[in-house]
């Protein structure tokens, strides 16, 4: 990511982290919708505290994003952790899908082509380093994550 992007998530980000907690449901609300099958995986989870861990992650990564050396290991157990919960690859374009979503709405105006385009090359870096971890465990169970 350019440094310009970066400013531009974490700019965005500290707009929405005061409704955090409404953020996390919309994101909740569109992923489930969108995609049903990984509401199951829910099933029984207290949301509001689930919400507040999606938003605090989010946090972190905003943060680490100009240090890839601290935000690559975090993003690679999420991903084998993740593997071990059931998510499946094509999750992860329902979870971007959600996300932007998500952003638009809560965001409005605030969410222009830029500030798009740089989650758009957040999440995919978080992604596709999640997945790739995701690969490794699938491969390796016992490989610690």
């Amino acid at each position: 990511m350019t440094p310009q992007q970066i400013q531009l998530v974490r700019n965005s980000f500290a707009l929405v982290a005061p409704i955090a907690t409404q953020a996390a449901g919309m994101f909740y609300g569109h992923l489930f919708r969108a995609d049903p099958a990984i509401a199951r995986m829910f099933k029984g989870n207290d949301m509001t505290d689930q919400g507040q861990r999606l938003m605090q992650m989010i946090g972190s990564a905003v943060t680490l994003l100009d240090q890839p050396e601290k935000l690559m290991p975090v993003l690679s157990r999420l991903g084998a952790r993740h593997a071990g919960y059931g998510v499946q690859p094509q999750h992860y374009d329902s979870v971007g899908a959600a996300l932007l979503r998500t952003l638009a709405e809560g965001l409005g105006e605030a969410f222009d082509e830029d500030t798009c385009d740089a989650w758009c090359e957040m999440y995919g870096i978080v992604s596709r380093t999640m997945l790739a971890a995701a690969a490794v465990a699938e491969r390796e169970p016992f490989a610690p994550a």
